[in-house]
């Protein structure tokens, strides 16, 4: 009976201790039955990784159906380049973004200078014989004066002496001798006017003859008093013309692409608050100081009389400073905000939008710069938005999570040596649009199409090679081509696509080859990131070439028609 007993007792304590489990124990351990299932980690969109949620649902941008993610998978993997934000992220960077747009640069040169007069009207007034200054009649600078207006009194011997042979010569009968007297007068300075009217108002107890001012302006250097003795040669007065002023800046070697002749130029000088002139730039020195690496511009400015108490003056003063600005505007090009440019090292990059959260950091080649705007010679299309603002936080996440590599140089693929010749080109170009023709097919579901053209291809491979024997370069590519150009007509749409994918791959890479070289500006290179469930063994991404601009997949067709992102060069 104790052996009884003993096993008794034993089934009680596991029936009491299975009890005190269920009623007592974790809510997991009486709630979870053990199965072999896993867990479900989170549903994500194949199309658009960075697009997840923990409930089932669909992509909010291309309406696939989310795929559940489970414990250990790592999911599909984000595209390079791409950083991802949560709502509260966005919330808190607060990005702002902004079109790529065509539209016309426009930028404002600030230039600095000086006000002067008009070098083109600006005069000395020499002795022209040895003399002595008897009076003057200006005998102060910044006077105004009028040509044939008298600046002072003149003593000189050797003048009275041709004065008195001109006289005597134009007093005797026939007067012939009058002509050469007149000329060496001229030569000694005297005018026209005073030679006709010596024999009316010199007599012959005159001493000193006028000298007159050769032309209308203000006096800005007087270099003579009265009594003082002069030789010839030596300056007597300096006259400009202040009537047309002229404002000269220099134009950095940069700047000059922007400057034309006949441009409007805004010109303001502290000496006239308020005040604005504007005229167009009238010369541009082709001549470089090499020291500055600079070219004088000249604007003429009209310098009015100033009506005031006292004597006249022009309202612009002799040799004041002044600013300019000079505002110009290009032919419509490619433009992104300049706030949304970054240049971390020698390259410039952009964030671009790409929906839900996710922006792709992409690098760009920079035109021109304006006042706004930067032009974009590549790396990005018409129509992309572009991040404004928040983008530098962006980036610090994008380095911090080190989500981005270092971004490829935004240039061409490099061109072959040997420049392809028109019919090279053409026997390329109608290669490279028969295999578009088949990825049309394809991105319509036309399985019968497809296999019409399929042994197309494989017959134009030999005359495509054909056209480029003498192109050594281009050897190798050709030789990798042939070797899948023999597409097989297919019994369905995954084996078709199967066929596409061994062509297209050699077929991109010879484009990508010749989109420098052989002049096909519409050539596009498109690729999607799903390509996985196409077919049996595909590859998780793949690339397709085409002509029109609007994504048409041939991976997936009417399924996910526009599935797909344009590779840049």
């Amino acid at each position: 009976m104790k052996p009884v007993a003993t096993l008794l007792l034993i089934l009680a304590a596991l029936a009491a201790g299975w009890f005190a489990r269920q009623s007592f124990g974790p809510a997991e351990a009486r709630s979870t039955p053990i199965t072999g299932e896993r867990r479900v980690k989170f549903y994500q969109s194949p199309m658009h990784p960075w697009i997840k949620s923990d409930q089932p649902g669909k992509c909010t941008i291309c309406g696939m159906d989310l795929t559940p993610v489970y414990e250990g998978d790592a999911g599909f993997a984000t595209e390079s380049g791409l950083v991802t934000l949560s709502t509260n992220q966005l919330t808190v960077v607060q990005v702002g973004t902004s079109p790529v747009r065509r539209a016309a640069l426009t930028r404002t040169l600030r230039v600095a200078g000086s006000i002067d007069d008009n070098d083109q009207r600006h005069r000395f007034l020499s002795a022209y014989v040895d003399g002595r200054i008897e009076r003057l009649f200006v005998n102060q600078l910044g006077a105004e004066v009028t040509a044939g207006q008298p600046l002072a009194t003149f003593y000189s011997p050797m003048l009275l002496t041709a004065v008195r042979e001109y006289l005597a010569a134009h007093r005797a009968p026939g007067g012939n001798l009058a002509e050469g007297a007149a000329l060496r007068l001229r030569q000694m300075g005297l005018s026209d006017t005073q030679i006709r009217e010596l024999p009316v108002n010199f007599n012959p107890t005159n001493l000193t003859v006028e000298l007159l001012a050769p032309m209308t302006g203000t006096v800005v250097a007087k270099d003579i008093y009265e009594g003082q003795y002069v030789k010839e040669g030596d300056k007597l007065f300096e006259l400009a013309d202040f009537s047309s002023m002229w404002f000269v800046f220099d134009a950095y070697e940069r700047d000059l692409e922007w400057l034309r002749v006949g441009q409007p130029v805004e010109v303001t000088t502290p000496s006239l608050p308020g005040r604005r002139f504007t005229n167009a730039i009238a010369f541009i020195d082709p001549n470089l100081r090499e020291d500055t690496r600079s070219a004088k511009v000249r604007v003429e400015l009209p310098n009015p009389l100033v009506e005031e108490a006292g004597p006249a003056r022009r309202l612009i003063r002799h040799r004041v400073f002044a600013d300019g600005q000079v505002r110009v505007a290009t032919e419509p090009v490619l433009t992104v905000p300049r706030s949304a440019v970054l240049s971390p090292g020698a390259q410039a990059v952009v964030y671009v939008e790409r929906g839900n959260g996710a922006y792709e950091q992409r690098a760009v080649t920079l035109g021109r710069a304006g006042d706004e705007v930067w032009e974009v010679v590549s790396g990005v299309s018409e129509g992309e938005s572009v991040v404004t603002s928040g983008n530098l936080l962006l980036d610090s996440q994008a380095q911090l999570h080190a989500a981005v590599a270092p971004p490829a140089p935004a240039s061409s693929p490099a061109a072959p040596g040997t420049p392809l010749t028109s019919g090279q080109q053409a026997a390329l170009l109608e290669f490279l649009r028969l295999t578009d023709r088949l990825r049309d097919a394809l991105a319509a579901d036309d399985l019968a199409t497809f296999n019409t053209l399929a042994p197309q291809i494989h017959a134009a491979q030999p005359q495509l090679a054909a056209a480029l024997k003498d192109a050594a370069e281009w050897t190798e590519s050709v030789n990798r081509l042939a070797a899948t150009s023999h597409v097989e007509t297919a019994a369905d749409l995954a084996g078709a696509r199967a066929a596409f994918h061994r062509l297209s791959t050699e077929t991109v890479a010879l484009a990508k080859r010749a989109r420098g070289a052989a002049g096909l500006p519409d050539l596009r290179i498109f690729q999607c990131p799903m390509t996985k469930r196409s077919f049996p063994g595909a590859p998780p991404r793949a690339e397709w070439l085409q002509f029109s601009p609007a994504v048409r997949n041939p991976y997936f067709g009417a399924e996910m028609l526009d599935c797909g992102t344009e590779v840049k060069p």
